[in-house]
């Protein structure tokens, strides 16, 4: 069989995939359901797998044909991206490009770059996804994350950037101030407590604290009366009176700046996680890719370094 055969096969068995059904699929190819249906089993035969579970009222992906699926629309979009790079009209960003950012840090400052970068940029379509899970680029078919920490060593054909490093801060709201006290040292504010992150296991992470040599970072547990799984979470409730927190300054500069919050103990204030960009190898000579990570290394470095 050649090889745009089984290229033939594979797009059939993508578009039935998309579609949801084999008539469905054969209306968008201009062509017969009989041709379509025939085109995969080919390609089932060729494989000795089933890719689809057929019953009288639906049509799904097995375990196989789902994973077969993921690699299929990769190649088939290098492919189309290989044809547009080398087409001189294609050398400005234009197409699907799929971005992975963390939560809160996406929504408050990398999804605006995101969308400003795509006003200008008309025909590029991009695929946002806002999680704090670990997405691997290869696996889940990323083109670039930001990265909230990371790896010492980051995986073969994975390239990254450093934009910088959190800087984490103590801070509270004046009227919380005012009523109990600011607190001067650690044993102080051990005794006052603080607000918390919750993780999903009921547990709360140790608060970070600058080693004995610089570079180094102590971990250190301290109680709290309140404990909330999100950081947006966490700065609303110190601003509204219920303790201190240790919080990055991207999530509370503004806060900060107009005397919302107050920041206490500036002697413990202390650098957190880095944050990096990172993109596929094999892509990053994409202009879509190449453009959208300067873009965001230019809007987010200056933020996160202050």
């Amino acid at each position: 069989m050649s090889a745009s055969e089984r290229l033939k096969d594979i797009d059939f068995f993508v578009s039935v995939a998309n579609a949801g059904s084999f008539i469905a699929a054969a209306e968008r190819m201009n062509l017969t359901s009989s041709a379509v249906s025939k085109g995969v089993a080919r390609l089932e035969k060729r494989l000795q797998v089933r890719l689809f579970e057929r019953t009288t009222r639906r049509l799904a992906l097995t375990d196989s044909g789902a994973d077969y699926y993921r690699a299929c629309t990769r190649v088939l979009a290098d492919i189309e991206e290989a044809e547009l790079a080398l087409n001189d009209e294609h050398q400005t960003p234009c197409g699907k490009l799929r971005i992975d950012l963390p939560a809160t840090f996406g929504r408050l400052h990398g999804l605006p770059a995101v969308l400003d970068f795509a006003a200008r940029h008309p025909r590029l379509q991009p695929h946002i996804t806002l999680s704090d899970r670990f997405v691997d680029l290869v696996e889940d078919a990323i083109d670039i994350v930001v990265r909230i920490g990371g790896p010492q060593t980051w995986q073969p054909g994975i390239e990254h950037r450093y934009l910088g490093s959190q800087r984490l801060v103590f801070c509270a709201a004046p009227a919380y101030l005012a009523r109990h006290g600011t607190p001067q040292d650690l044993q102080q504010l051990q005794a006052q407590g603080c607000v918390l992150y919750a993780c999903a296991d009921g547990s709360t992470p140790a608060l970070h604290f600058a080693g004995a040599r610089p570079g180094l970072t102590q971990l250190r547990g301290m109680p709290g009366r309140l404990a909330i799984g999100d950081a947006e979470g966490q700065a609303l409730a110190v601003s509204a009176g219920h303790g201190i927190a240790q919080l990055p300054t991207w999530l509370v500069q503004r806060q900060l700046d107009d005397g919302t919050l107050q920041q206490i103990l500036p002697a413990y204030a202390m650098e957190g996680l880095p944050i990096n960009l990172a993109w596929r190898r094999n892509r990053g000579h994409l202009p879509k890719v190449s453009a959208m990570v300067q873009a965001l290394a230019e809007r987010l470095g200056p933020l996160i370094q202050g």
